[in-house]
C-alpha cells in the first residue's frame, strides 16, 4: 500500500474519531439535560402544598413527658428556638399534622421554665384526622365531599410524633375533647414536685411548714412578680403541699443522707418562680436558719407587703408532674408503649450509672473523720453566706406598686379611671387569666406603711 494512501486512510479515521466523539459528547448533555429535568419533576413533586382543606380537623389533647434539662423552657421564646414547644411544632409541621400554629387552635397548660422537667405536660391542639365521618372534636370541611368515603382508624398521633420528636421528648397519649376544650382553661390543678436530697435536713420541720402554704394566700413575696406580662393579682389556691420519701428506703439503710425527699405541692393554678421560692424557704427552715413561722409572716402582706431579697432553688430538680382534668379519656397506643419505656429505660441506665460511680468516688474519699459537706447548699442560686442574715431582716425589693408605675412608664401597662373615680390599671398587650383590673389605691393603701426604698434583687 502506497503511502498516499495510507494517508488518506489516517484521515479518514482521524475525522470518523473526532465524529465519534461530538456524538458521545451530544449524547452525554442529552442524558444529563433529561435527568436534571427528571430530578426538578421530582423535587415539584416533592415540594407540591399538602392539601389541608382535603382532611377533617379533629380537638385533641396530647399529654407529653420531657426532660427540661437542656432546654430554655418549654414556651416558644423570640430568643432562642431551643425550646420544648419548638422542637413540638417542628414535628406538628413536618408530620403535616397541622399548618401552621395560628390556626391550630393551640393551648398549653403549663409553661414551665429553663431546666424545669415534665412527666404529664398537656397541650390541645387541632390536628389533622381520617374522620370524614365525623365525632368528638372533630370538624369536616364544608366542600369535602364526604359520600362514598369511609372513616379508617384514626391517625396514630402518639407513634407520628414520637419518631420524629428528640428522645427526651415523648409525647404519651391523647384524647379527642370537644371544641372547646382548653389544656389552659379546663385544667382542674396542676401538681409540681421537687426532689432533694435528706442530707442534715430537719425533714418533720419542713413537712410541718409546708402545710402553712396550704390555703388560699397572697404569695407576692414567694414568687418572681411578672407584672410586665399583665399579672396584678398574687392570690393563689394551694391544696396540698407535703414533704415525702421520694421512694421507700432499704430496711438496712437508716437516715442515709442521699436518700431522696419530694415537697409535692399541688394548686389550681401557680406564679412566676413560686414553686422554687417556696422550697427556698423549706431549705432554710430544714436547716434551722428559719423558723416555720417566717412562711406566715411572709404570706402576710399587710404586715411585709414587700419581698425580701433572697435566692431561689436552683431549677433541675423541678418537675411538673400531673396536670388534672374531668372528663378525658386518654387513649394509649400499646406498640408505642414499649418503645417510650424503652426510651426512658435508656436515659434511667446512663443515669443511674453515672449517679452510683459519684457516689462511689464520694464514698472511697470519705472516712469517719471526714465530716460531709452540707448537700441543700448546691440546692440554692448564688452564693452561700458565711454569716446567716435572717430573711425579715434583709433589704426589701420593689413594691408591687413600684413595678406597676415602672411598666406605665414603659407604656406597658395603662391607669385608667374607674367607675367610683379609682385609678385602674389595665394590661395592654396579651392578657394572663389572671391578670384582672386592678385599683391602683387598693394597692397604696396595702404599701402605706411599706418602706419607699426601691432596690434591685440580688443573691443572698
Amino acid at each position: 500500500m502506497s503511502s498516499e494512501v495510507l494517508r488518506v486512510r489516517v484521515k479518514a479515521l482521524e475525522e470518523e474519531l473526532e465524529r465519534l466523539k461530538a456524538q458521545l459528547r451530544a449524547e452525554t448533555e442529552e442524558k444529563s439535560q433529561t435527568s436534571e429535568s427528571g430530578s426538578r419533576q421530582k423535587k415539584q413533586r416533592v415540594e407540591k402544598p399538602f392539601d389541608f382543606s382535603a382532611h377533617p380537623r379533629r380537638h385533641v389533647a396530647l399529654r407529653l413527658a420531657y426532660l427540661g434539662w437542656q432546654y430554655q423552657g418549654f414556651a416558644v421564646q423570640e430568643n432562642t428556638d431551643n425550646t420544648v414547644e419548638a422542637r413540638l411544632f417542628e414535628a406538628l409541621l413536618k408530620t403535616k399534622l397541622i399548618q401552621d400554629r395560628q390556626t391550630s387552635c393551640y393551648h398549653r397548660c403549663g409553661r414551665t421554665d429553663k431546666g424545669v422537667s415534665a412527666f404529664s405536660q398537656v397541650i390541645s391542639i387541632d390536628l389533622r384526622s381520617t374522620q370524614y365521618g365525623g365525632g368528638l372534636g372533630v370538624t369536616v370541611p364544608a366542600d369535602v365531599d364526604v359520600k362514598g368515603k369511609t372513616s379508617a382508624d384514626e391517625l396514630p398521633y402518639v407513634k407520628i410524633l414520637n419518631r420524629v420528636l428528640p428522645h427526651d421528648i415523648r409525647i404519651l397519649q391523647w384524647a379527642p375533647v370537644e371544641s372547646g376544650f382548653s389544656a389552659r382553661f379546663d385544667c382542674q390543678s396542676r401538681t409540681y414536685r421537687y426532689y432533694f436530697p435528706r442530707g442534715d435536713l430537719d425533714l418533720e420541720l419542713m413537712a410541718e411548714a409546708a402545710k402553712r402554704y396550704e390555703g388560699t394566700h397572697d404569695f407576692r413575696n414567694l414568687c418572681k412578680m411578672d407584672v410586665g406580662n399583665g399579672v396584678l393579682q398574687f392570690q393563689r389556691t394551694i391544696l396540698s403541699a407535703s414533704v415525702q420519701p421520694a421512694q421507700l428506703p432499704h430496711p438496712s439503710v437508716h437516715n442515709d443522707p442521699h436518700q431522696l425527699f419530694v415537697f409535692q405541692v399541688k394548686g389550681l393554678a401557680l406564679l412566676y418562680h413560686q414553686v422554687r421560692c417556696m422550697m427556698a424557704l423549706l431549705l432554710l427552715i430544714g436547716q434551722k436558719l428559719e423558723a416555720p413561722e417566717v412562711i406566715d409572716q411572709l404570706l402576710d402582706v399587710e404586715k411585709n407587703p414587700r419581698k425580701p431579697q433572697y435566692s431561689m432553688a436552683v431549677d433541675y430538680p423541678l418537675v411538673l408532674y400531673d396536670c388534672h382534668f374531668e372528663g378525658v379519656n386518654w387513649r394509649n397506643e400499646i406498640e408505642e408503649e414499649i418503645h417510650i419505656l424503652n426510651t426512658f429505660h435508656q436515659h434511667w441506665v446512663q443515669n443511674a450509672v453515672k449517679t452510683q460511680i459519684l457516689l462511689g468516688m464520694i464514698q472511697g474519699l470519705q472516712n469517719t473523720s471526714t465530716e460531709m459537706g452540707s448537700l441543700q447548699c448546691w440546692l440554692m442560686e448564688g452564693s452561700r453566706q458565711k454569716k446567716y442574715q435572717p430573711l425579715l431582716s434583709r433589704p426589701r425589693c420593689e413594691s408591687l406598686e413600684s413595678r406597676i408605675q415602672h411598666f406605665v412608664k414603659r407604656g406597658r401597662l395603662e391607669q385608667e379611671e374607674g367607675e367610683n373615680g379609682e385609678e385602674t390599671t389595665v394590661f395592654r398587650g396579651k392578657r394572663s387569666k389572671h391578670a384582672h383590673l386592678t385599683t391602683t389605691n387598693q394597692i397604696q393603701n396595702k404599701n402605706s406603711e411599706a418602706e419607699t426604698e426601691e432596690s434591685s434583687l440580688q443573691n443572698l
